[in-house]
Parts: structure tokens; sequence; C-alpha cells
């Protein structure tokens, strides 16, 4: 399975929030210089992260975004949906199960195999992937 640009950017965007004190808000410039995606980019994938409730924003002085839950609470699907990665994929499979006639069978191979990618994914915490991230640099910085 291939994650759309869309998909790896919210993933990578949520993960600079996790990485950064939880309190603290980040703001999207500052993702865009440590991670190298476009601010405008970002401004559209966190108007949906916000509108699905995984991030908060704070305005003024010293604002910027913030997880809106921790990161144990928050899956990959999640992150995904959020930015209508997973939607799209279930709407089709969705309308490919109505479909009648030859090839039905498939079909429903193809609805499964959708069903089986988005329960790995929802079993994928955004902390399981912080985690990494952070024995990752700590290899790093003894290598």
């Amino acid at each position: 399975m291939k994650i759309s640009t869309k998909g790896r950017y919210a993933i990578t965007a949520m993960l600079q929030l996790g990485l950064n004190d939880s309190r603290t808000p980040v703001t999207l410039m500052q993702i865009s210089v440590a991670q190298g995606i476009s601010l405008s980019y970002l401004e559209q994938l966190f108007s949906k992260l916000r509108q699905s409730k995984l991030v908060e924003g704070a305005r003024g002085p010293g604002g910027g975004y913030r997880l809106a839950r921790h990161p144990k609470d928050i899956s990959v699907a999640d992150i995904l949906q959020a930015v209508n990665e997973e939607e799209k994929t279930t709407a089709h499979s969705r309308l490919l199960d109505k479909q009648e006639g030859p090839g039905g069978e498939s079909r429903r191979l193809w609805h499964q195999l959708s069903r089986q990618v988005n329960a790995y994914l929802s079993g994928i915490r955004l902390s399981h992937l912080l985690e990494d991230s952070e024995k990752h640099q700590l290899t790093k910085a003894f290598a």
C-alpha cells in the first residue's frame, strides 16, 4: 500500500507536534521549516486535522497548534481519515460492493483487504511512531 503525499505530510506534521512539549503550541512556519513542507499545504492539512479534533489551535502571540489528544489516543488511521485518505478508499470499496455482475468476488476481496489495512493502521498509534523516532535520534546521536 502506498500512502499519498498528503497522508505522509499529515503524519509527519503530527509527529512534529508530538515531539514538542504538548503544552507548547508549534507554529505552522516551524513545521514548514523543520519538515520542508510548504506553509500553504500545511494550512490546508491543519484545517482538516482541526475539524477532526486531532489538533487544537491557539491564537495570538505564542500561538500555534498542539495535539488535541494524547499521542496514544491518535492512530495513523485517524490522521489519514482526517485528511480524507481513507474516506476515498472506503467510499470506492462501498461503491464496488453495490455493483452487480462479473467480478463480484474480487470486489469483495478488495473490500476485505481495505478493511484489514484500515484495522492495521488503526493499531499504529502516534505514540509508537514517536517512540521509534526518539530511539532513532538517540541511535544517531551515539553513532
